[in-house]
């Protein structure tokens, strides 16, 4: 087992899909001051969106359908990520599932918190965790790298 120790001062990637949006900007300003104390990163237009609406300075990566979902995703791998806050679209078909899929896959490898709905975003907000520093813990995947033999 390894740890990866988060600051005080979280690194916290905000995406939504367009249909949800609407919800993460509303979330966003319910949560304004709790999310000055951190580092706020984004895909293209939803950073762009809580820039405008909301004054909260946010590093925008590309529009997600343009590899901005990817550029996260390699952020977390980095260990520059703490936190996933991800609205997306149940119902809705994205030309770019398969980023998607990838960048919460690795949320999960590299055990970072992920909110995909208001709910779950609130209950990571409200956490003593959220302002205090912590140590994830996260799977040793070394033997997995060193076992791997590709024969070419």
């Amino acid at each position: 087992m390894a740890r990866i120790g988060m600051r005080r001062e979280k690194r916290i990637a905000l995406i939504a899909h367009d249909q949800r949006k609407k919800d993460l900007i509303e979330w966003a300003a319910w949560n304004k001051e709790s999310l000055k104390k951190h580092k706020l990163f984004a895909t293209g237009t939803t950073g762009r969106i809580i820039t405008e609406k909301l004054g909260l300075e946010v590093s925008s990566f590309q529009s997600g359908p343009l590899g901005g979902d990817s550029q996260i995703g390699s952020r977390i791998v980095e260990g520059a990520i703490d936190i996933l806050i991800f609205f997306w679209d149940p119902l809705e078909s994205q030309p770019h599932d398969p980023d998607i899929k990838a960048l919460l896959r690795l949320a999960v490898l590299w055990n970072i918190p992920v909110a995909c709905n208001r709910s779950s975003a609130d209950f990571i907000f409200s956490s003593p965790l959220m302002n205090e520093n912590y140590d994830r813990i996260i799977s040793d995947y070394g033997e997995y790298s060193t076992k791997r033999k590709v024969d070419i």
